[in-house]
């Protein structure tokens, strides 16, 4: 892999990032949250995946696999809260949280 690709992967891994980071930021459902954190957890994966190539090691493998791991334990939580708070405020909206206090 040549330095002129692995400079273009990690811009893409940064738009993923930004895009999922934006995400998380705008929307107010919690679902569109959700997906949205892991478009940016595979911006990260992606950037591991580019480095190890890049330089022949295997770490980046294990960095990804790591990542993925993290994923699917986000995923599980975040679906547990979810179903939780739509059943106990009747909304998907993330503000319901705070109006759950009283």
């Amino acid at each position: 892999m040549t330095s002129t690709a692995l400079t273009g992967i990690l811009i893409v891994a940064a738009g993923l990032f930004a895009i999922g980071l934006f995400g998380v930021l705008a929307r107010r459902g919690i679902l569109f949250q959700l997906v949205a954190l892991e478009v940016a957890l595979s911006g990260p994966a992606l950037g591991f995946i580019a480095a190890g190539a890049y330089h022949a090691d295997a770490q980046g493998q294990g960095m990804f696999i790591l990542t993925l791991t993290l994923a699917a334990a986000e995923v599980a939580v975040g679906l547990a809260l979810f179903l939780r708070i739509r059943r106990a405020a009747g909304s998907d909206d993330s503000d319901a949280i705070s109006r759950l206090k009283g």
